[in-house]
C-alpha cells in the first residue's frame, strides 16, 4: 500500500501547489500604461472655432493663434491660474516671500466663513466692539468702541471697505482675541497648502513675520470660491456704508471689466499695491494676483492684461466626471470579471486654443488587480499630458467594491494566473 500512496501523492502534488496559488495573492503585479482616446467630444463648442468669414459671408474654419509670451508685468510678484484645473497659465516670481498687507483679509475671511459654515457664529450675532479693534489704523469702518455691529455688517466692513476694526473685531468674536484667531488663520493656510506662507496678524499690518507668496494667494482664493460660493457675492458688493460714511470697493476692475467678480485689493508703503482678481467669462474662471505694484492704475493694468491673456490664448475642458467610467479591467478573484474604475472628482485641462491634438491621456494600473477591492483604495492613476508636459496626475478607484469570490472561483482564476 505505501507505493500507491507516495504514487497517489506525487500525482496529486500539483493540483494541491495550484490550489495553494489560487487561494493566495502572490503573483506580481507589474506597472502597465494604457492609453485612452481623450473625452473632448462632449465639450462645448469654442465659439471662435468656427466664424462666418468672407465678402460672402461663407462659413471657413479660423486657425487659432498661437500662444504667445505672457505680458509684461510691473510688480514684483504674479500669477495667473485657472480655477478649476489649477494650472498655471503665467507667473513671475511666484514663489518669492512677498508682504500681503490687506490680502491677509482673504483668510480672515476664509476663517470667518468656516465658523459660519460650522455653526459656530451667526450673520446676525452682536458683536462688542473693543477698544482694541477700535485702536486699528490703516482703512477702517469707523466701529465705535462698546457699540453693538452685526457679523454681517462686520464682514462687509472688512471685504468691501477693507476694514482693520472690522477684521480685529471678527477675529475677537470667532476666536476670543486676535493672537488665536492668527494661529487658527496659519493652521488653515497649512491645510490649503500655502507652504510659503506665514500671518502674524489678522488686518495685514507689517510686520518681518509677516509674509505669503503670489501662488499661496492664488490657492487661497481659489479655496474661498471654491468652498465658501454662498458667501463669495459680498466680493463683487461695488459699496458699503457704516456710520454715515459709505466707501467703495477698492477693485477698480469691478467696474471696468463686467466679468470681475471679486475679490480683494491691497497696499502698504512697503508692501506696493496688491490686487486678487477673479474673472469668469463663458465656463471658464481664473484668478489672478498681482504683488507689489508701483500704483493703484499699475496693479489694475496688470491684472487686466493677465486675464485678457488668458482668456484670449487658453482654454478648459471637463475631460472626467467624479465617478464616472474611465476604463475597465479584468479582474481575478472577485464575483465579477471586471472593475470599471473612475476618478474621485472632475478632471480638467487648461490648453492652448487649438492645442487639443496635443492632449494625451494615460491609465497606469499595477496588474493584475486581485479581488477584494474596495471603492475607495486607489489602484492606479490618471494622467493627462499635453506633449511632453503633464498636466495632472489623479487617482483612479474602482467606482464599486468588488468582492472576493468563493473558493471555487478563487481556485479557477488562480490556474489561470498561474498558466498565464
Amino acid at each position: 500500500m505505501q507505493p500507491r500512496i507516495q504514487l497517489a501523492a506525487w500525482l496529486l502534488a500539483p493540483f494541491f501547489a495550484l490550489a495553494l496559488t489560487a487561494c493566495s495573492d502572490s503573483t506580481p503585479p507589474q506597472a502597465n500604461a494604457t492609453e485612452l482616446a481623450v473625452p473632448l467630444g462632449d465639450s462645448p463648442a469654442d465659439s471662435r472655432s468656427d466664424l462666418s468669414g468672407g465678402l460672402g459671408g461663407t462659413s471657413s474654419a479660423v486657425k487659432p493663434p498661437p500662444i504667445p509670451a505672457a505680458p509684461q508685468i510691473n510688480a514684483r510678484g504674479y500669477i495667473l491660474m485657472d480655477f478649476v484645473s489649477g494650472q498655471v497659465l503665467a507667473a513671475t516670481n511666484e514663489n518669492e516671500r512677498l508682504e500681503p498687507a490687506s490680502l491677509t483679509k482673504l483668510m480672515s475671511a476664509y476663517a470667518v466663513f468656516h465658523a459660519l459654515k460650522d455653526g459656530r457664529i451667526k450673520l446676525d450675532d452682536p458683536v462688542r466692539i473693543s477698544t482694541y479693534a477700535r485702536a486699528q489704523e490703516g482703512s477702517r469702518m469707523f466701529v465705535e468702541a462698546g457699540s453693538l455691529v452685526s457679523v454681517e455688517d462686520l464682514i462687509q466692513g472688512m471685504i468691501v471697505q477693507s476694514g482693520n476694526d472690522a477684521t480685529v473685531a471678527l477675529a475677537e468674536h470667532v476666536a476670543g482675541s486676535d493672537p488665536v484667531f492668527v494661529d487658527l488663520m496659519n493652521q488653515y493656510a497649512r491645510q490649503l497648502g500655502m507652504t510659503s506662507t506665514h500671518f502674524q496678524n489678522s488686518p495685514g499690518m507689517p510686520s518681518p513675520e509677516h509674509y505669503t507668496t503670489s501662488r499661496d494667494i492664488g490657492l487661497l482664493a481659489a479655496a474661498l470660491i471654491r468652498d465658501y460660493p454662498e458667501y463669495y457675492h459680498w466680493y463683487s458688493q461695488r459699496a458699503f456704508t457704516w456710520n454715515r460714511i459709505s466707501q467703495p470697493n477698492r477693485n477698480g476692475l469691478l467696474e471696468r471689466d463686467p466679468s470681475v467678480d471679486g475679490l480683494k485689493t491691497g497696499h502698504t508703503e512697503s508692501a506696493g499695491y496688491c490686487l486678487v482678481t477673479s474673472a469668469k467669462r463663458d465656463t471658464m474662471r481664473l484668478v489672478s494676483v498681482v504683488m507689489g505694484a508701483p500704483s493703484m492704475r499699475a496693479r489694475e493694468d496688470a491684472s487686466a492684461a493677465l486675464l485678457n491673456y488668458g482668456f484670449g490664448f487658453y482654454q478648459t475642458r471637463r475631460l472626467y466626471a467624479a465617478n464616472a467610467p474611465v476604463i475597465s479591467l479584468r479582474t481575478w478573484k472577485g464575483r465579477v470579471n471586471e472593475a470599471v474604475l473612475g476618478v474621485q472628482r472632475d478632471v480638467y485641462a487648461t490648453f492652448g486654443r487649438g492645442q487639443e491634438h496635443l492632449l494625451k491621456v494615460f491609465v497606469d494600473v499595477r496588474e493584475p488587480l486581485i479581488a477584494p477591492l474596495e471603492h475607495g483604495a486607489a489602484v492606479g492613476q490618471l494622467r493627462v499630458m499635453l506633449g511632453d508636459q503633464q498636466l495632472g496626475a489623479y487617482a483612479l478607484h474602482p467606482t464599486a467594491d468588488v468582492p472576493q469570490a468563493g473558493l471555487f472561483g478563487r481556485l479557477i482564476d488562480g490556474m489561470k494566473l498561474w498558466m498565464h
